[in-house]
């Protein structure tokens, strides 16, 4: 498996393009963006558990009932939610990018993402759309990437390169989220594209199996957006044998599958709104799978450690505090704690308390950009991970005046 350039234009047939079509007042920021397979493809989605959603996830819920789509349509700067006519404006989209394309309007899959209860008109589509199509290249993939951003600092892409059958098979994802996010998805939108010949059902099992182990195990700031989702294409151009059943094929490509989710996932929390550092909890040593995730997705959630993290305190009781109000069965007396980063691992708790550690290696430990918490729970062989950011000054900044 090797990682490559490409992100969602890096498997055979895709290409994309991002444009401004005038739903930023902001004439340089891209607003509008386009995912296109030149074959119909296999598509699952799995979205936000927020009882509050965007209308875009409605209209593409009833698209792709039928397990398939062509094209993905996304604009930022307007979440088309809590709209009057917000799904009105969702169709039109849909049926606007279909005869441009000519393709079924319910094989488009629309997304959106921005300011939650803003009035949205369908003219920016209505103008941008046919340059939208127009300008769809192989190398389109960094204009998407870009138009779809909100609050993000950096692009966030990748693909990964496998065989299966003997045939060069690809995976290539593009996401946006930064604030907003938490364990059951959140503000995050991802599009993951693949020339893998899988049907639509393994494909609804393939990402929804996933998004238990990578998606719902980021936390940003602990509220869930209104429009996130995670869709996955995959058109069948690698021209293998079509993955129908739970084989050895399938596992190659939830290989593939997890490599990408896991680096967008470290992405989407190492840009978290106003971050200066990418927390992974690494937790191992539970009695099974639902207690080490519980304790992984706590700590990661707790807005004390984080700002701890900030302020580079090996603050380790906040670890074990957020672990006992995570409502896992665990045994105090056994965990054991450590951070680590590129600079190094200081151990900080053994069997649940204390332990002399220099305070001068832990300020180094946690000056790095990446730090891992890592927690033996001592009491079993099951593990977990859970990613998610500091807790700054900037987040309140952002956050403060983001509708004005």
């Amino acid at each position: 498996m090797e990682i490559i350039k490409g992100g969602v234009c890096a498997p055979k047939g895709f290409t994309a393009n991002g444009i401004h079509c005038g739903i930023r007042k902001n004439h340089t920021k891209r607003d509008l963006a386009l995912i296109y397979s030149q074959e119909k493809c296999s598509c699952s989605a799995v979205y936000t558990t927020n009882l509050v959603k965007g209308a875009p996830l409605t209209v593409t819920a009833q698209n792709i009932k039928n397990g398939y789509a062509q094209a993905v349509i996304i604009n930022s700067g307007n979440a088309n939610t809590c709209n009057a006519n917000g799904e009105e404006i969702a169709n039109q989209t849909c049926a606007l990018l279909s005869k441009e394309l000519s393709i079924a309007s319910d094989d488009v899959v629309v997304a959106s993402t921005g300011v939650i209860g803003q009035q949205l008109s369908i003219k920016p589509f209505e103008e941008g759309i046919p340059s939208l199509v127009k300008g769809l290249s192989k190398e389109g993939e960094e204009l998407a990437s870009e138009a779809i951003l909100t609050t993000d600092t950096v692009k966030k892409q990748v693909a990964v390169t496998f065989e299966i059958d003997g045939k060069q098979c690809t995976i290539g994802g593009m996401a946006k989220g930064s604030g907003m996010i938490h364990p059951n998805l959140a503000t995050m939108l991802v599009f993951i594209t693949t020339d893998v010949k899988i049907s639509s059902q393994m494909l609804k099992e393939a990402i929804s199996t996933d998004v238990q182990e990578t998606f719902n195990m980021v936390s940003i700031d602990g509220d869930t957006s209104t429009n996130d989702m995670v869709v996955l294409l995959a058109n069948g151009m690698a021209n293998n044998t079509e993955i129908t059943e739970k084989n050895e094929s399938y596992a190659v490509f939830m290989k593939a599958l997890n490599t990408v989710t896991v680096a967008l996932c470290k992405m989407i929390a190492g840009d978290g709104e106003g971050a200066t550092k990418l927390l992974e909890c690494a937790v191992r040593g539970a009695k099974d799978k639902e207690t080490a995730k519980k304790v992984a997705k706590s700590v990661i959630c707790s807005s004390l450690l984080k700002a701890a993290m900030f302020g580079e305190d090996a603050n380790w009781g906040r670890v074990l505090c957020a672990i006992g109000y995570s409502g896992a069965n665990v045994s105090v007396n056994k965990i054991d704690v450590s951070f680590i980063s590129e600079n190094g691992e200081v151990a900080v708790c053994k069997n649940g308390s204390g332990i002399d550690f220099s305070e001068d290696k832990a300020k180094k430990v946690l000056g790095a950009k990446e730090i891992i918490i890592n927690v033996n729970l001592n009491d079993g062989i099951e593990e977990s991970t859970a990613w998610g950011c500091d807790l700054t000054y900037d987040y309140v900044k952002i956050n403060g005046d983001y509708r004005t």
